[in-house]
């Protein structure tokens, strides 16, 4: 068994994603089944997010998730907390890939509003059926405008939104200091809800 290191985590998982980092693509795939019942957590939280939905289901999302991940030259976490934020990420990119699909066959049906005061707590996620598919995809890019405008308030985002991890988790994850991921989850969010406002006008117009 893997003795915990100071801030609690496996030496094993570590040691894992630094040799995937590396370059060591065995390591990456043996790291998977030791924490296969977090990322299981994780994958549900984001399907419940996700509803009307029955192809996708959480065995598939995790599927898709290991697939996406273990195709990647470099993955780039050195720690749990981080792999958890970039497989948060790859889950969130899985899903809306998909909605944008749906979005397409589906064109000219209702659109579903999408309200981000949720966006004011990690643990309270607004709820997406089919309908709001456009919404959920106008979010990722609306997100993916936030990278190219500060990547780290994006990182921040994906780690407590999607991930729903903790400050101090966040931090970890990001080598950034809890003040620095407060300060960013606060920034973060204003300009999500000001991007997604025109967005939101349109589908309740």
């Amino acid at each position: 068994m893997s003795k915990p290191t100071e801030t609690g985590e496996p030496e094993s998982i570590t040691e894992m994603l630094l040799a995937a980092e590396r370059g060591d693509r065995a390591a990456l795939e043996a790291c998977f089944p030791l924490v296969y019942d977090e990322l299981r957590v994780i994958a549900r939280r984001q399907r419940r997010v996700w509803h009307g939905n029955a192809t996708l289901n959480t065995t598939a999302l995790l599927h898709e998730t290991y697939l996406k991940l273990v195709g990647q030259n470099r993955l780039g976490a050195t720690s749990r907390a981080h792999f958890f934020a970039i497989a948060a990420t790859a889950m969130r990119h899985i899903l809306c890939n998909y909605a944008r699909d749906r979005t397409r066959k589906k064109r000219g049906g209702g659109i579903q509003e999408v309200s981000l005061k949720h966006i004011e707590l990690a643990s309270a996620q607004p709820e997406f059926s089919d309908e709001a598919a456009e919404s959920l995809v106008a979010l990722g890019e609306a997100l993916a405008r936030l990278a190219q405008v500060d990547k780290r308030q994006s990182q921040v985002v994906e780690c407590r939104f999607f991930a729903a991890l903790s400050v101090e988790d966040t931090a970890r994850a990001l080598d950034i200091s809890p003040a620095t991921v407060k300060r960013d989850w606060t920034f973060a969010r204003a300009w999500l809800l000001r991007e997604m406002q025109p967005h939101m006008q349109r589908g309740t117009g």
